[in-house]
């Protein structure tokens, strides 16, 4: 997946350049229509990479998921339950499955990785707001607001999934602690 979207990112960027070129050569407005289409799209991406990358480096998936803004709350299991996420959770891409895995890290790490994982959605959530802004320049504020609200949409479905398996993971260990002691 990471390949994926890496791959979408450079693509988005060289089609946005060439609207833009043919825009200044053509002064033709659908050009530049598809220029800001293409260019808030490529922004949409580079921003996750980015966001994904700085919290790796910095982070590097140790993060305190004890911290009361991770517990998860009676509400949020209702929610979850209302809107079936244990039947889509699993048909959703990962960026890094290998993160993930159960072979490789252990229920701590693992739970870790969702709490950081979760932090860059929530992150990406308020990025996703940022294009809107440039509704000031080219006056086309419903295109950015209507975007900046589907991306905000988009990433919140991580963030409720990062939050449901990460409780489910904590209950696992919880249980596991129980039978060794």
């Amino acid at each position: 997946m990471a390949k994926l979207l890496k791959l979408i990112t450079i693509i988005l960027l060289f089609i946005t350049i060439s609207f833009i070129y043919l825009y200044q050569t053509t002064l033709n407005k659908i050009f530049l229509t598809l220029a800001i289409t293409f260019g808030t799209c490529f922004y949409h991406f580079i921003m996750r990479l980015i966001v994904g990358l700085i919290f790796s480096v910095t982070m590097k998936n140790r993060v305190d998921y004890h911290k009361r803004w991770f517990q998860i709350r009676q509400f949020e299991k209702r929610l979850y339950r209302k809107l079936k996420v244990k039947k889509w959770k699993d048909r959703m891409p990962t960026y890094d499955v290998d993160q993930f895995d159960m072979k490789k890290h252990s229920l701590d790490e693992i739970a870790q990785s969702m709490t950081q994982a979760e932090l860059v959605h929530e992150v990406i959530v308020v990025f996703s707001f940022i294009p809107i802004i440039a509704g000031y320049w080219f006056g086309v504020y419903p295109v950015f607001i209507i975007t900046s609200i589907m991306a905000a949409l988009f990433d919140l479905i991580f963030v409720m999934m990062q939050r449901y398996n990460r409780d489910r993971i904590i209950k696992i260990m919880m249980l596991r602690h129980k039978k060794m002691v």
